[in-house]
């Protein structure tokens, strides 16, 4: 911590502020910067498509597979879901700015009156405990399924993560997510950027790993390994598992601020989910 706190951060070529003079737009202007110097072919809206950004083979085999999405039904249950009212008649448009629809370029935010990071998916269960309906599971199901569809009816805007510079927490928040983000961790002694920001573009087994730049844009995801439509904490946790590191749970404190933390880095990118992925 205190390294993080009093030293500067040098993460694969990348230099970040310290913590007390943090600038999240440096940050991320500095992440683009380094992209773009390493891989100067790749447009920088191309980041959104994930490895499919560096891997032209699988890009071919990924743009067939959209003839007809996996996830498709997803958004079908999700609509229906979505627009299916409460017992008390209200629903989830009542609980969201332009009745829920086209606004997934806006999470995660920082919730100043709760003093923590609010994601989508969190946010529809705040909105069903307010309407005195039981929360709904985070990793499957109905709550996968309208995070889908509200993705969908946001496709093509830009994501606009915003980071309060007048109050200290939401910084405060977005550095313990580039934290867990740079920080080593499991029985592998992996951090999250030795593969994406490091050995980006790279192949691991049979797959090209993903940049920083659009890990955010694409969610929720169909993934071939999984059979099913998943969120980014159901990767958080995978990922954690395969490094052999403590699980955490999903919407915990810490994957909302890694969550908060990627998304800002994506801001000006394009969201294009819900997406299908090996």
């Amino acid at each position: 911590m205190i390294r993080i706190k009093y030293m500067l951060v040098i993460a694969c070529g990348i230099l970040f502020a310290d913590f007390a003079h943090a600038d999240p737009e440096a940050d991320r202007q500095a992440l683009v910067n380094y992209y773009q110097n390493r891989f100067p072919n790749v447009e920088l809206q191309e980041y959104a498509n994930g490895l499919y950004a560096f891997d032209e083979n699988a890009r071919e085999q990924w743009l067939e597979m959209e003839d007809f999405p996996p996830y498709e039904i997803a958004i079908e249950e999700g609509e229906e879901y979505f627009n299916t009212p409460f017992a008390n008649g209200k629903g989830y448009a009542d609980c969201f700015e332009s009745g829920g629809i086209g606004i997934r370029q806006n999470y995660p935010h920082f919730n100043a009156a709760l003093g923590e990071v609010v994601t989508l998916e969190l946010a529809i269960n705040q909105c069903r405990k307010a309407n005195a309906e039981e929360a709904l599971p985070y990793l499957e199901g109905e709550l996968v399924a309208i995070s889908a569809y509200m993705s969908f009816t946001s496709r093509g805007n830009m994501i606009d993560v915003q980071i309060q510079d007048d109050d200290p927490r939401a910084l405060a928040a977005y550095e313990a997510g580039k934290q867990f983000y740079y920080s080593r961790r499991g029985q592998l002694n992996f951090a999250c950027s030795n593969c994406h920001a490091q050995s980006a573009g790279s192949s691991l087994r049979a797959d090209r790993l993903s940049a920083t730049l659009g890990q955010a844009t694409h969610w929720p995801v169909y993934r071939s390994k999984w059979g099913d439509v998943g969120t980014l904490h159901k990767r958080f946790r995978e990922c954690n598992e395969q490094v052999r590191a403590r699980p955490l749970e999903a919407q915990s404190k810490e994957f909302r601020n890694l969550e908060y933390f990627l998304s800002y880095m994506s801001n000006g990118l394009e969201l294009n989910g819900p997406a299908s992925r090996r």
